[in-house]
């Protein structure tokens, strides 16, 4: 049944019963109050409103029609039962001679009510009448503000804990102004509209009119009084740890940890883990069987690339590792202005610093520190590399095809050693001629 029929029924009913309390017709207020009760149950299937809340707001709305209509009224109060039945109370002091009827009752009558009642005390009496002379159009405008309001804040308290998390919706339409518009569905009501900003849209996915996607919500908020506002990304960078979390079951119990992401959206991620369980490789529990965990992640992220690195609380042995694909041959960190100066094989250094800088970038970025790539000064020779960096670095999903293989299988770290050591070998051969 369309909206505005449950809307219409509910305020039907309701005037019915205030006319029929108006006139006393009280042969027909069990009709009427039961067509009332039909109305309510109706608003609450409609709405998705608990039952308590619609009473409360129904009851509030009534309440403030009347004062809305007549003044004062700060001593009654109106109460909708579960059956549906409304209740009209109001305290009245007890005196010993009545000026105001409507703030008074005389002794003798509150002792018919509460024998032991006394001069000054408060007495509830029952004032149903009260709700024959609340103006129909006034409680229907009321309630109707009530149940809207009781709707954004029941919506919203469903709703603000999507906030840091994964959610699937559909690209409903485009405003060039704004961005894009998305219909997120729910249990209780056809769909909510969440809006993904043009600054938080990932140009190179190219996104489509109903397509499903899934978004990060990094915001539930409040506008133009009580309209909610649902404002999620592509582009976050918590998108990129939700998504491990989904995929990979250590990240999710926590014995691999994400210690730290960088992210250029559509182009690369460098996520930094370490394993909280001693034997535990974070690295492999990242990639999975054949890469089968990391490829899940990529593809939800339209082919971004994703470096996954070793994190170490050695700063030095951390920058290492973040510059990967290449392995530097010295780091040092010079404290006074937080710069890591990294050296690494002449013929590393344009894959160090990464198109347009990138892969530096990122690095500098995942560790906190400015990262100044340099190769060796001229006669400057180096024994040996960053040890860990060279050992259980890092991983991408760039590398070459037999390196991907060789990591995810878990053979890589002992051919990349043997290989390491053949070309150490080499270079002594090298320097002794």
């Amino acid at each position: 049944m369309p909206t505005f029929l449950f809307a219409r029924d509910f305020f039907i009913a309701l005037e019915k019963l205030i006319v029929v309390d108006y006139r006393g017709q009280r042969e027909e207020h069990g009709i009427m109050r039961s067509e009332f009760q039909a109305a309510i149950a109706q608003l609450i299937a409609e709405k998705g409103l608990p039952r308590e809340v619609v009473m409360e707001t129904v009851a509030t709305a009534l309440l403030a029609a009347y004062r809305k209509s007549f003044g004062g009224g700060e001593n009654v109060r109106i109460e909708v039962d579960k059956n549906g039945e409304v209740h009209v109370w109001a305290a009245k002091r007890v005196v010993a001679q009545v000026h105001d009827a409507n703030e008074e009752i005389s002794l003798a009558e509150a002792q018919r009510l509460i024998p032991n009642a006394a001069l000054g005390q408060f007495v509830d009496v029952d004032s149903s009448s009260i709700f024959g002379r609340i103006p129909t159009q006034t409680a229907k405008q009321v309630i109707l503000q009530r149940i809207r309001e009781a709707e954004h804040e029941h919506l919203y308290e469903q709703i603000k804990n999507w906030v840091g998390e994964i959610r699937l919706g559909t690209l409903s339409r485009h405003d060039p102004a704004r961005g894009w518009i998305i219909d997120f569905d729910l249990d209780n009501v056809d769909k909510v509209e969440g809006m993904m900003p043009n600054s938080e849209i990932v140009q190179s996915e190219h996104p489509r009119h109903n397509q499903r996607v899934r978004f990060f919500v990094y915001d539930v908020r409040r506008v133009q009084g009580r309209m909610l506002q649902i404002l999620v990304s592509r582009t976050h960078r918590d998108l990129v740890r939700r998504l491990f979390e989904s995929e990979v079951p250590e990240i999710y119990d926590g014995t691999v940890e994400i210690k730290a992401i960088a992210r250029e959206p559509g182009s690369r991620s460098k996520v930094a883990v370490v394993a909280r369980q001693e034997g535990l490789d974070p690295i492999g529990s990242c990639v999975g069987v054949r890469g089968s965990r990391i490829t899940n992640v990529v593809r939800e992220l339209h082919d971004e690339k994703i470096d996954i690195i070793q994190w170490s609380p050695d700063q030095a042995t951390f920058v290492a590792n973040a510059l990967s694909p290449v392995k530097p041959l010295k780091v040092e960190l010079r404290e006074e202005d937080h710069t890591a100066l990294v050296t690494v094989a002449e013929k590393q250094l344009s894959l160090a610093i990464g198109k347009d800088g990138q892969n530096a970038r990122l690095a500098a970025k995942l560790t906190g520190w400015r990262v100044d790539v340099t190769k060796p000064a001229e006669g400057e020779v180096f024994e040996e590399r960053v040890e860990e960096a060279v050992e259980t670095g890092s991983y991408t999903n760039a590398a070459p095809r037999h390196e991907r293989s060789e990591r995810s299988s878990g053979q890589g770290g002992s051919r990349r050693r043997e290989r390491d050591r053949d070309r150490d070998r080499e270079r002594e051969r090298s320097n002794r001629s």
